[in-house]
């Protein structure tokens, strides 16, 4: 049995849970529990504060964890990154209020900052030989410069919404987080037996993200143009027709460039063009 540390709530833990479904893991949706266990596969699912994750996979209380970049730089525990997954995206940023001129990050100097990261934040402003107060709060840190607490914040930032409300601006950005899998140095063979399934599942559903399967019919005549712009795993797939001059053309497209090949497939004479989403892909 495998056990992993995931956040009890908010963004990162539905994600968590979105991606375990799909990779056709059934955990009970209750979180009113510390630990389940999946039905269908060798995994205990262990819900905890995100904060507390790190910690608990160093020591081995979890074997695995899935956690965001952010808390995982900022506890320093001693675990592995197994996996980058690519979700629950943010940064981690400076903000200071909106009527202020900014300078540059020596605007700083000497300045009294809130933040939950003081460790991501006193390593920054090393680097940058900056001597700053750091206060630190546990939630609403961006009321601290609306209430004299502190002349700016170091935050978690996704659509910046948060800041706008608050009367502040992001004028640092100081690291990219990503929710990453973890896992702890000393799994036994059989644990990793269950984690390299469990990886296989995951890779899966990440590859097949933002990916479509395209199928059109072509003329034989621009087929050679056709085939040149469409990037498949190896190659497109063609297949005859019942018409000679015609044939089937499948692939698989990267969602970010499907406009712009589909645009020039067109213009070579493709018709009947089909796109289906890909809920797996295995390579």
């Amino acid at each position: 049995m495998l056990r992993i540390a995931v956040q009890s709530k908010g963004r990162l833990f539905e994600d968590t849970i979105n991606l375990l479904q799909e990779a056709g893991i059934k955990v009970p949706s209750s979180k009113r529990t510390l630990l389940v266990q999946a039905s269908n596969f060798p995994l205990e699912v262990l819900y905890l504060r995100d904060d507390d994750i790190p910690q608990t996979v160093a020591d081995g209380v979890a074997d695995i964890g899935i956690v965001g970049e952010n808390e995982f730089v900022e506890r320093g525990e001693d675990a592995d990154i197994i996996k980058r997954l690519g979700f629950s995206k943010c940064r981690i940023s400076l903000a200071i209020p909106k009527a202020i001129d900014y300078p540059g990050v020596k605007w700083f100097d000497g300045k009294k900052i809130a933040t939950s990261y003081p460790n991501i934040l006193r390593t920054f402003m090393k680097e940058n030989n900056i001597n700053i107060d750091i206060h630190v709060i546990q939630g609403s840190v961006e009321i601290a410069p609306g209430i004299g607490l502190a002349d700016g914040i170091f935050d978690i930032v996704s659509s910046g919404s948060t800041l706008v409300s608050n009367n502040l601006r992001e004028v640092e950005v100081v690291m990219q987080s990503e929710a990453l899998l973890i896992g702890d140095k000393k799994l036994s063979d059989e644990k990793k037996a269950i984690l390299d399934e469990l990886l296989f599942r995951i890779n899966s559903v990440l590859i097949a993200e933002d990916k479509k399967y395209v199928s059109m019919n072509a003329p034989k005549s621009s087929l050679d143009k056709i085939i040149e712009v469409l990037p498949g795993l190896k190659s497109p797939t063609i297949i005859p027709l019942a018409d000679p001059d015609w044939c089937s053309v499948s692939a698989v497209l990267d969602e970010k460039h499907f406009w712009e090949i589909v645009g020039q497939l067109k213009s070579f004479g493709a018709e009947g063009i089909l796109v289906t989403p890909i809920e797996k892909m295995i390579l």
